[in-house]
């Protein structure tokens, strides 16, 4: 009888940055989409709430401009409130 060979699982061909990167990775998937997402609605926020800001100061369509201002603003807010949450808790 004799014994089945014993090895040692193989050495992973990672360096330990690498490592670190897909440990964060598995922790987090989908996070540099989700912060592209963040930033990309914002910037769009922020280029309506200028255009309808300016539609305020000329008192064009002053009944429609000012909710659709606040409403980009809140936009504008929640994205860099989730911005400011995602790097906050990079773990999560």
């Amino acid at each position: 009888m004799s014994q089945p060979p014993t090895s040692k699982p193989p050495r992973s061909q990672l360096n330990e940055d690498q490592l670190k990167q897909l440990r964060a990775e598995l922790k987090s998937p989908y996070r540099g989409l989700r912060r592209f997402i963040y930033i990309a609605f914002a910037g769009s926020a922020f280029v309506g709430a200028v255009v309808f800001f300016f539609q305020l100061l000329a008192r064009e369509n002053v009944s429609t401009a000012l909710p659709n201002l606040m409403l980009q603003l809140g936009i504008l807010s929640l994205m860099v409130w989730l911005l400011m949450r995602d790097r906050a808790n990079p773990g999560t």
